[in-house]
């Protein structure tokens, strides 16, 4: 039976809280893979002063659960987290905490990396960034899509 946390906040987090929330009581693990996502000063080629992240509260953690659950089912793992933050976030602040846990590491890096490229196009989540220009939405890229699309094909 999986472990998981979902969490969806405007306060920041701690990794070693929650690497250690993950490994608690679960001696069968021997590998942690983790993903932390930050605010970049660039994108676009136009600097970035802030950005804010706006969700839909209910609809954002079944999503995020959804994905956990899917991660669970392809994945050999003991205990997977997401926790995402929304509201006014600044260049080198964190945004996301994306971690799965095994008895061995293949199994723990596939679980991340397929938990990290399905929360970028399943998640409904949207980003508005503040430029020297003025004030953008992030549109999704082609890139992600891709991404995605390669566990569809994995399966």
């Amino acid at each position: 039976m999986l472990r998981s946390k979902v969490l969806v906040q405007e306060a920041d987090f701690d990794v070693s809280t929650e690497v250690r929330w993950l490994r608690e009581g679960l001696p069968e693990i021997g590998a942690v893979a983790t993903f932390i996502g930050t605010v970049r000063d660039m994108n676009e080629n136009s600097m970035v002063q802030a950005m804010t992240l706006e969700h839909y509260p209910g609809m954002t953690e079944k999503a995020l659960e959804n994905i956990l659950k899917v991660a669970d089912s392809r994945f050999e793992i003991s205990s997977a987290m997401i926790i995402h933050r929304v509201g006014p976030l600044y260049p080198e602040d964190q945004i996301v905490f994306a971690a799965a846990t095994s008895a061995h590491r293949q199994q723990a890096f596939l679980a991340c990396e397929f938990i990290m490229d399905y929360l970028k196009t399943e998640a409904p989540f949207w980003k508005k960034e503040d430029t020297p220009q003025g004030a953008r939405w992030v549109s999704a890229r082609d890139s992600d899509d891709t991404a995605m699309k390669r566990w569809e094909q994995d399966q």
